[in-house]
């Protein structure tokens, strides 16, 4: 047997079984609550927030006990603009409302269910979503982006500064009980990728390992947005959201996602690299990339990146990048087409200490898969491998660093294109953590709130 095959063992002889999966729903993410009130009692006016939210991704929830008001909730500025779901009690309708410029219009309305006992607003990027609260659980019922786009840009920093969250009633009084709004959370998560230092090893703190997510937003790719999140080191169901990612570029405030945070130790600074999904219009993607000082494993964060100068001559996503030898190794995924979408991973190498990301030139790519993505960097017993996911063949195939094709993992393989990250940390069992293509709600929602998390063991 070969040194390549002995190395390979390591990671090919494990096995996986699913253990568990579960659902992370929040419409205003817990920990980033602007607004939070307990059994407030009766309401018959608008109560408004104190600041600006950070990025336009917002979530405003009100639990409704009885009266026959109409219910609010939702984004206004004091010019007169405003972004809302609206309950009509009465009516018994929801609505959603844009007033802009002076102009005000009804752009969705639908019946509302006896049944419901709270009312929602989600914003994400420029879809706006009406939620009812049904059976203890939130469930949208009408959503808008065309209409809500041509008449207010809620991206925009000027238009964001002006905005508060309201929540309240008009036209009557209503019982109301718990009100939450903040910064909207998540209809799934997607796209885990460990965060590390720049040699590898997994970033550990009080018994915790520290992960980047796509938070699902309700919508397409363009409504997702990028968290941080921890998990217990001996319990990976104990997943908690310590952060969110936004972009600043273009003159907009965006949901960029899908990438790696790495901890440069010499520095002592943040690497970051992520993908161009936030504005993603099917004509291109492209990795950006910055640096910061800042404490990006918690709080909220808008971060300036630039194009990541990759030897590619077409569409990139999903960085993920080690230093190995001396050398910034990164993994991506190239894309001649998102009409129809056609992609596959790829290894790119820089110079023998050389900085990132200067200097990178292509090792290979498997051009001949089409449905490939999510490729991760794994060290097992020493040795280091890229895994990735092959959506057509539904398996996840593994490469040497010279993007030689070695095998495939022995793992279940869930819907959609399931990322395989392999958490080996220390002290714990090896597990593998991903996700499957479930949708929140498609018959409302369409493609893009997906999905579960899901948990393997070896």
């Amino acid at each position: 047997m070969t040194r390549r095959a002995e190395a390979a063992d390591a990671v090919l002889d494990l096995s996986f079984t699913e253990e568990l999966r579960w659902r992370p729903v929040q419409i205003a993410a817990p920990g980033f609550l602007d607004v939070e009130a307990v059994d407030v009692g009766p309401v018959d006016d608008l109560h408004w927030s104190d600041t600006p939210p950070v990025a336009p991704y917002v979530g405003v929830e009100v639990h409704v006990r009885a009266g026959r008001g109409t219910v609010v909730a939702g984004l206004a500025d004091p010019g007169g603009g405003q972004l809302l779901a609206v309950w009509d009690r009465r009516r018994a309708e929801v609505a959603i409302e844009v007033r802009a410029d002076g102009h005000a219009e009804v752009v969705r309305r639908c019946t509302a269910p006896d049944a419901a006992t709270g009312v929602a607003f989600a914003l994400c990027e420029r879809q706006v979503t009406a939620l009812l609260l049904l059976d203890g659980a939130w469930v949208p019922v009408l959503t808008e982006r065309d209409r809500v786009a041509a008449l207010v840009d809620p991206r925009r920093p000027e238009v964001l500064a002006r905005q508060r969250m309201v929540w309240g009633a008009r036209e009557g009084s209503v019982e109301v009980g718990d009100v939450r709004a903040g910064l909207f959370g998540m209809t799934g998560l997607r796209d885990p990728h460990l965060v590390q230092h720049q040699d590898g090893r997994p970033w550990l703190q009080d018994g915790r390992a520290w992960m980047t997510w796509t938070c699902a937003g309700l919508g397409f790719f363009q409504q997702a947005h990028w968290g941080v999140f921890s998990l217990a080191v001996d319990d990976p169901t104990d997943l908690r959201q310590e952060a969110h990612l936004f972009t600043a570029r273009d003159g907009l405030v965006l949901g960029d996602h899908a990438g790696q945070l790495v901890r440069d130790d010499e520095r002592d600074r943040w690497l970051v690299a992520n993908s161009s999904w936030g504005d993603f219009d099917f004509t291109g993607v492209h990795v950006r990339h910055t640096t910061s000082v800042d404490e990006l494993l918690t709080g909220v964060h808008v971060l300036r990146t630039e194009r990541t100068a990759l030897p590619t001559t077409v569409s990139s996503w999903d960085p993920g990048m080690t230093r190995i030898d001396g050398r910034w190794h990164v993994a991506f995924v190239e894309s001649p087409s998102q009409q129809p979408f056609d992609f596959h991973p790829a290894l790119a190498r820089g110079p023998v200490d050389g900085a990132w990301p200067d200097g990178l030139e292509l090792v290979g790519a498997d051009t001949s898969l089409h449905q490939c993505e999510g490729p991760l960097l794994h060290r097992a017993d020493g040795t280091w491998w890229l895994l990735a996911s092959d959506g057509d063949g539904r398996e996840y195939p593994v490469y040497d660093l010279q993007l030689r094709r070695a095998g495939r993992l022995a793992a279940p393989y869930p819907t959609n294109i399931p990322h395989p990250q392999i958490l080996d940390l220390p002290g714990a069992p090896r597990v593998l953590v991903t996700f499957d293509g479930t949708q929140f709600h498609p018959e409302v929602m369409g493609y893009g709130g997906h999905g579960d998390v899901v948990v393997m063991r070896s």
